[in-house]
């Protein structure tokens, strides 16, 4: 049996389960492991017995929990390169200080080293024996009481790279992964095939470009982002320069843009289209839906697909195949 449950989709915080075989894997993991761990169970999934986590781009509604989780359960991420070195660097930021903090810290760290020297003149020197005994003490002292990957939050049990482009496995699940425009590091779509099921699944993309629409067919279902209604975002609270980013090619699929790869360039083959990363600040739930229906009405080949929605804040029912 092959299951897909959405946890949660939407920018503060998307996981989704895919089971298949006797292999289950967490796509994406922005929700915290405590919040992940209560939707799993609430619709029957336990979460001990996953055995990996992908990792489709490193923004952090898409990675927020996956050093905790992953560490907890001991099992390996799944990342491109590119994906990895940038969580990296956005889970250990490097801190920036002026040119007046650096003097000033340079300044304290002279007056402690000058302070030091003072003391060590004031004392003499030392006989042989102090000198091992607190070379012994200084030794102890640099040794750390917890081992290392404990303080480095970088830290996974094990990382696993793939390449945008390139086929791989995950135990009994096939996936193929694709790039997507998306203002990250190295942004992949995936398509998954278990026990004959395919499922496609493309969410944080500012448009679908051929290589993507090439992906997205002869599916069993189809995950697709409906992030925004158009004029919703034009109007609503964002500042220019965010509206600008989710409007660019690298931003985020419009309802508009979702219902026009449904109506031309999708085929049709999916039971099911689940419509996700819904923004809860431009968009509302029925506006998606409709517009997403409007799309499939005018397809007489489409009816037979069944449209979910996604939500932020509750699991979506298992679908079994």
């Amino acid at each position: 049996m092959v299951r897909f449950t959405v946890l949660a989709s939407g920018s503060k915080g998307n996981a989704t389960v895919l089971s298949g075989g006797r292999t289950r894997i967490l796509v994406d993991c922005g929700l915290s492991c405590r919040e992940l761990f209560r939707r799993m169970r609430q619709v029957g999934e336990e979460p001990e017995t996953l055995d990996a986590i992908l990792i489709t781009h490193e923004h952090s509604d898409h990675v927020g929990g996956v050093a905790v989780t992953a560490r907890k359960l001991g099992i390996p991420v799944y990342f491109t390169e590119g994906t990895h070195r940038a969580w990296m660097r956005w889970i250990s930021p490097r801190r920036q200080m002026t040119y007046a903090q650096w003097l000033e810290r340079i300044r304290k760290q002279a007056t402690e080293r000058q302070a030091e020297a003072d003391v060590a003149a004031e004392e003499g020197d030392p006989d042989e024996g102090d000198v091992v005994e607190a070379a012994e003490t200084s030794q102890e002292a640099a040794e750390p009481v917890e081992p290392v990957k404990a303080k480095d939050p970088t830290w996974l049990p094990a990382v696993e790279y793939f390449q945008a482009g390139e086929p791989f496995e995950i135990g009994d699940i096939a996936i193929s992964s694709f790039t997507i425009p998306h203002d990250a590091a190295d942004p992949v779509g995936f398509v998954f095939q278990a026990e004959g099921v395919r499922i496609g699944f493309a969410t944080d993309l500012g448009y679908i470009p051929p290589n993507v629409k090439a992906q997205l067919k002869e599916l069993d279902l189809l995950l697709l982002e409906s992030n925004h209604d158009l004029e919703m975002l034009r109007d609503g609270p964002y500042p220019w320069a965010v509206k600008q980013r989710v409007l660019s090619r690298v931003g985020h699929l419009s309802n508009e843009a979702a219902a026009e790869f449904l109506e031309k360039g999708y085929d049709g083959q999916a039971a099911y289209v689940i419509l996700a990363h819904l923004s809860e600040s431009n968009n509302l739930p029925d506006l998606a839906r409709v517009t997403a229906e409007r799309a499939l009405i005018g397809r007489a080949s489409l009816m037979a697909n069944r449209l979910l929605l996604a939500e932020q804040n509750e699991p979506l029912f298992p679908i079994d195949f």
